[in-house]
């Protein structure tokens, strides 16, 4: 559905020591890096799906009320691993990895980027 996905940052250099950590977790490298944003993908040389930057227009990035990217995991552990990992590099917890009411194998963690921004791993896979 999606081409990719962006999300800002204040501090690149933060993001990128909690991100590549965290999305290490679920199987995406850093693809791509400059002085302005980072770019994981499944591997180095396929294209990059979730990017972090700093906004185009200059002003400081903040956290849109309502937004959540949510990434597949291909296991429950890859939830657990990417809560553990959000947590361990200075993310904040929105909600334990577990089932939800959104299906019978709705296994999700719910985190927060230091930048404020709402994250989601999902595994749908049934144990």
């Amino acid at each position: 559905m999606f081409s990719y996905i962006t999300l800002g940052t204040n501090d690149l250099a933060r993001a990128r020591a909690f991100y590549t950590p965290v999305m290490a977790s679920l199987g995406f490298v850093p693809a791509d890096i400059d002085d302005s944003e980072i770019g994981f993908a499944e591997n180095e040389t396929s294209p990059c799906r979730f990017w972090v930057n700093r906004p185009y227009d200059g002003k400081p990035a903040t956290a849109a009320n309502g937004a959540m990217p949510a990434f597949a995991a291909k296991t429950r552990a890859a939830v657990d691993a990417f809560h553990s990992a959000a947590l361990a590099h200075g993310g904040s917890d929105e909600g334990a990895p577990g089932l939800r009411p959104y299906g019978p194998h709705f296994y999700a963690c719910y985190v927060r980027d230091p930048d404020g921004n709402k994250l989601s791993a999902v595994c749908e896979t049934p144990e």
